[in-house]
């Protein structure tokens, strides 16, 4: 009984350890974000039930309440309503209390009825997954105890810090303080890692922020997302049916006039196009007032405005503000494309323009854009035109 029923040596116990840490993320990531919270994969109800059953046993989390509070992060990202966010709470708080923040907002009621809807609410929901959340868990350290004898309380215990360390700490704290940015989106969120494997795939926390709805994390080639390896396998199996991905832009060379489909093609790839405005014309204007600087004060300036210039303009400090500024004041060409960047994000969070306005203030600001002078603004304007809609179901290769 020391020993347990299997008498297995250290290693043997610390594959089984990270083998199940692995299929209650994966379950989280597949199961209870991509599926359940945002609706980007449908699951057959057998792998479903399989996942529900590893989260009862490995978290003690309810369904409804995971999803509503995430819902409710996306919908309240970086303001005092978010659940969790290190911008509001702190990156230490968030890191290391994130799962009392997580129970905190489980007895808020409002944002289960208003966030969960949708979720499972079938016989074992009712009667056992809801009911009995800390029955699972109690039933998986009996059962480790039986296997292992006194070294499974040590690897029960392993598996109960699992998602508060990585999920809770890790996803949702450093996720939003640290890291490296694909697109500029309104919120804090990084990727802490290209290749997300420890996590299977909720590193690319920035790609996820992008494009909530996607059901692969993974964006820039070098990127590896390891919970959209897992989904391909399971749709290849026809276990699961992928339903969105991010949208790919397409650009029609010979396009010439803005219309309505021109807009709403732009509005879907908004942070494409942003991002393509960083490298296209601000980093090429920033380049272009570096060489032409006449002293040292000058080009330090300007290098210090680099980050600041292509930064979401709410989440900048006083500091960063200040850097921005400073590196403005140095070239004009520089204080205009930041300027022209400003005025393109405004049109389409122009909520209730109507449609006619819209195109009309796309058409001016390609207008304007190509009498600007300036060559790398122009082309970029040109380009902007040729933006039309592509379906953002068909599979992402």
């Amino acid at each position: 009984m020391w020993n347990g029923l299997l008498d297995a040596s250290w290693l043997d116990m610390l594959l089984f350890a990270a083998l199940c840490c692995h299929l209650t993320l994966m379950s989280v990531t597949l199961y209870l974000h991509r599926t359940m919270a945002h609706r980007a994969v449908d699951m057959k109800p057998g792998l479903a039930h399989v996942f529900r059953a590893i989260l009862w046993l490995g978290t003690g989390m309810r369904t409804v309440e995971w999803v509503a509070i995430h819902r409710k992060h996306h919908a309240r990202c970086e303001t005092e309503e978010d659940p969790h966010s290190p911008v509001i709470f702190g990156l230490k708080e968030v890191f290391f209390r994130g799962a009392e923040l997580y129970g905190h907002e489980a007895q808020n009621t409002q944002t289960i009825e208003k966030f969960g809807h949708g979720c499972p609410n079938d016989w074992l929901e009712r009667n056992v997954y809801s009911p009995w959340p800390s029955a699972g868990i109690l039933l998986l350290l009996a059962v480790e105890l039986v296997l292992f004898g006194v070294m499974g309380f040590s690897l029960w215990a392993v598996q109960m810090i699992c998602i508060p360390l990585l999920a809770a700490g890790v996803i949702n704290g450093i996720g939003h303080h640290w890291g490296y940015r694909n697109y500029e989106s309104d919120d804090a969120s990084t990727n802490v890692v290209p290749w997300a494997f420890v996590v299977c795939g909720e590193e690319l926390h920035n790609n996820h922020h992008a494009y909530p709805s996607s059901a692969k994390f993974s964006i820039r080639r070098w990127e590896f997302d390891m919970g959209w390896m897992y989904l391909r396998i399971f749709s290849a199996l026809g276990l699961v049916k992928i339903r969105r991905v991010a949208p790919q832009p397409v650009i029609d060379r010979n396009k010439k006039l803005v219309d309505l489909d021109t807009v709403k093609a732009i509005v879907v790839s908004r942070l494409h196009v942003m991002e393509h405005y960083a490298a296209k014309v601000i980093k090429p204007e920033q380049k272009a007032a570096l060489a032409s600087a006449t002293s040292d004060a000058q080009r330090q300036a300007i290098k210090l405005a680099r980050r600041p210039m292509i930064k979401v303009e709410k989440f900048l400090d006083e500091a960063g503000q200040k850097r921005l500024l400073a590196g403005l004041e140095q070239s004009d060409q520089l204080k205009t494309v930041y300027e022209y960047r400003a005025k393109l994000q405004d049109i389409w969070q122009m909520a209730n323009a109507s449609h006619e306005r819209l195109v009309q203030a796309l058409q001016e600001w390609c207008v304007q854009a190509e009498n600007s002078g300036i060559d790398s603004l122009q082309e970029f304007a040109t380009r902007l035109r040729g933006y039309s809609l592509k379906p953002s179901t068909v599979l992402a290769r």
